[in-house]
């Protein structure tokens, strides 16, 4: 009888005007919200995804895993949120009735937030596969541009209602920014300047993802074309992060526009040449190129151009089908030796830069000098 009192009078004592009783009860509710999150878990895990993974479509599934942890995240709010209405928090000294009230609808908010966000790659998936069915690049690029604004747009909504819940006034704070609009526009011009010129870089197409580019000192590979800045893979496998601003007012040389590319080349030949072997040379080169496969037939040319300073100079000049860079390199290289098999049937030599040096004797110069000099005096 004395225990059952002891632990009557135990339950009964109260911290903060709180019971014991009702501690242990939140505690519980609290635990079983931890054991459903546990649980819902397990379901997602075990039949859901599974359930989704038998559809063809993948939209279920992005779904799914989109609602996963936000879903997992709701139980536990709901159970502290049924827990602080079981110990009835006191307002008295401190309003902890009004802080525990807060800190459920930071967690709502934050929770329906976390939903939405994750709910943009389902937008975002549904807009690639409508996307695939047309033929303009336009909306492949503007899909990410539109993914980062609805995030934005969901992180900015929902810190506005945040601060509305917690009391604030959402229009008093509109209204300072509407007077400090001038100095906010003017700390944000850069950032205006960059999305301008990221929907400029869309409208325009100069370039798009995968495109070989150099603009100024710049060179390499778009990989992403941003809201803010375009990402340039170089060469060396560095990343270049440029400005959509400073883009947009630079030159850009796009080598994956290039119908074909153009090979030019200078080959000289020695100055024992004949006109003859000269013809025979320009003639055997062109028909060197018509048949060659790589070679562009449209147009090309083969022609004696110029009296070097150590050679005869042959200009060769056309384009090969492929704009492939690996390609390009093989279709030149075997163009360079077929030219040296040609030479070298027509028995012809490649020059090389050479001087001749022609050497006077003065010894014999200064005795015919003399001479001239004596026969000049006897006379």
């Amino acid at each position: 009888m004395e225990k059952i009192t002891y632990l009557q009078q135990l339950i009964d004592q109260t911290v903060l005007g709180i019971s014991l009783s009702r501690f242990i009860a939140a505690f519980v509710v609290l635990f079983v919200a931890l054991i459903l999150k546990r649980v819902i878990a397990h379901l997602f895990t075990k039949s859901f995804f599974k359930a989704a993974a038998k559809t063809a479509s993948p939209m279920d599934d992005i779904l799914l895993q989109s609602l996963k942890k936000p879903a997992e995240l709701l139980v536990v709010v709901i159970g502290f949120y049924i827990g602080l209405k079981i110990l009835q928090l006191p307002s008295e000294p401190m309003n902890f009735e009004q802080l525990g009230n807060n800190v459920i609808q930071i967690l709502f908010t934050f929770n329906l937030a976390w939903f939405c966000y994750n709910m943009v790659t389902l937008i975002e998936h549904w807009l690639f596969h409508w996307a695939k069915r047309t033929e303009s690049t336009l909306d492949d690029h503007l899909i990410p541009f539109i993914r980062k604004t609805l995030r934005a747009f969901i992180i900015i909504l929902a810190s506005m209602f945040l601060v509305q819940n917690l009391g604030y006034s959402i229009s008093g704070l509109l209204a300072s920014l509407g007077l400090g609009g001038l100095a906010v526009a003017l700390a944000a011009k850069d950032s205006l300047s960059n999305i301008f010129g990221s929907i400029m870089i869309l409208l325009d197409r100069p370039f798009t993802i995968g495109d070989w580019v150099k603009a100024g000192d710049m060179e390499g590979v778009v990989e992403e074309i941003g809201f803010r800045s375009t990402r340039i893979r170089t060469f060396s496998k560095t990343m270049i992060t440029v400005p959509n601003s400073v883009l947009m007012n630079m030159s850009i040389d796009n080598f994956s526009r290039m119908p074909k590319r153009r090979i030019k080349l200078s080959v000289g030949i020695t100055y024992d040449t004949s006109p003859m072997q000269m013809r025979q040379a320009v003639a055997a080169i062109k028909q060197m190129l018509r048949e060659h496969p790589a070679i562009h037939q449209d147009f090309f040319l083969v022609n004696f151009t110029d009296f070097g300073t150590s050679s005869l100079d042959i200009m060769v000049y056309c384009f090969t089908t492929s704009t492939v860079w690996g390609e390009y390199l093989d279709a030149r290289e075997d163009v360079c030796l077929k030219i040296m098999e040609t030479l070298e049937g027509l028995g012809l030599e490649i020059a090389f830069p050479s001087q001749t040096l022609y050497l006077h004797d003065m010894d014999r110069e200064k005795q015919e000098t003399r001479a001239n000099i004596s026969v000049s005096q006897e006379h």
